[in-house]
């Protein structure tokens, strides 16, 4: 892999991850749980699309793996998307 694909890095764009959460309070678990890893500025979630979306702005690199793991346990799933359109 590679550094932008393993890692929120730092930028205007930030990073969008989609999960399988579908309220708003879940919603919200995810970002507080996010909120709390050391490097993450800001979390927007974008409840119009389906599935949901969030994305993610970092003052340092944090590892998706770290995301990841934060969402997962809140009990749901947080997949990277793509950089391209594919």
């Amino acid at each position: 892999m590679s550094l932008e694909s393993d890692n929120v890095i730092p930028d205007n764009r930030g990073k969008i991850f989609g999960t399988n959460a579908k309220n708003h309070q879940d919603l919200m678990k995810i970002k507080n749980a996010i909120l709390h890893i050391a490097g993450v500025k800001d979390v927007i979630i974008d409840e119009d699309k389906f599935p949901r979306e969030f994305t993610i702005h970092t003052k340092a690199i944090v590892s998706v793996k770290e995301i990841e793991d934060a969402v997962n346990s809140v009990g749901f799933h947080a997949i990277p998307k793509s950089s391209f359109d594919l």
